[in-house]
């Protein structure tokens, strides 16, 4: 007893060191990238020599700033979740709620395959879209936006589907069961009570998939990403993206310049993340709060 006691002991100190190793190393990565970039976050980053007057008011085209890249890595991951959210929660609510469950083994053995694939491999089999199209439908097909977010959407579907379908799941049977005897269809318990209750879970899923979309270079690179294009008038146009601008400057920066951008860069992706992510969580708390409220109890 007294043996277990120690190496349980042991095994809580590692646990605890590693925790702390892993907070100290982010900190330093952290701290080092804030380091390096902090001098270059100023406007010349964002919109170049332009001013904001001359982009906001006077609608000047931006070139040589990250603005673009901004806009075009919001717009991806918009159109990204636009296109996998409601089917991913569907797909999540029927495994969970109607399939059978041979039917749902085979399903999920497919999502678990499409959840491996390496993102390259999603990016040349959307390049290999453009090139059939190229062929067979129409010859000036090339590679743009909602390609690159059509990618992202299958890329991210599984997370989504799991996400939802375990949140599913996991409501206690007790529920289950008292919603049914009160006589309530299959309908009426998912709209009105599953969705509330499992809403955090759901949304999570939704959130690292939003990660997962605006951090992806190798998707994007293969299906409409471009070093220099400007803001996309459609979603049928080439554009710009961070993860893509920041891997271009630092394999062919010229000047400390040009990396010290390049670091301010990933603070502008980081921080846009962190808006993504906090603007996801106050969705969910308002969707909480809708389905508690006493309306729709």
């Amino acid at each position: 007893m007294k043996y277990h006691k120690i190496k349980q002991k042991s095994l809580e100190l590692i646990c605890h060191g590693i925790v702390i190793l892993l907070l100290f190393i982010i900190i330093y990565l952290l701290g080092y990238l804030f380091y390096r970039g902090y001098g270059a976050l100023n406007s010349s980053l964002f919109i170049g020599d332009l001013t904001w007057k001359e982009v906001i008011i006077d609608k000047m085209p931006v070139w040589d700033g990250i603005w673009p890249a901004m806009m075009g890595t919001l717009s991806l991951v918009i159109l990204t979740m636009l296109i996998a959210a409601i089917p991913g929660i569907g797909c999540g609510l029927f495994l969970a709620c109607y399939a059978s469950p041979t039917f749902k083994k085979n399903i999920l053995t497919i999502i678990n395959v499409l959840a491996g694939i390496p993102s390259i491999v999603m990016g040349l089999f959307g390049f290999l879209i453009i090139l059939l199209m190229r062929q067979w439908i129409s010859p000036d097909a090339n590679t743009n936006l909602i390609l690159s977010a059509c990618c992202l959407a299958i890329l991210v579907l599984p997370v989504i589907i799991i996400s939802t379908q375990e949140a599913i799941e996991n409501i206690p049977n007790a529920i289950r069961v008292a919603l049914v005897s009160l006589g309530l269809s299959q309908h009426q318990i998912i709209r009105s009570f599953y969705l509330s209750l499992a809403s955090r879970s759901i949304l999570s899923g939704i959130i690292l998939a939003i990660g997962r979309a605006a951090e992806d270079t190798a998707v994007i690179m293969l299906t409409g990403v471009v070093a220099n294009s400007g803001l996309p008038a459609t979603v049928f146009d080439k554009f710009e993206a961070l993860p893509f601008h920041i891997y271009i400057v630092s394999a062919e920066y010229q000047s400390q310049l040009e990396l010290s951008q390049g670091f301010g860069a990933a603070i502008v992706l980081l921080l846009l993340s962190v808006f993504l992510f906090v603007l996801a969580s106050l969705i969910e708390w308002w969707y909480r709060s809708y389905w508690q409220s006493a309306k729709h109890v």
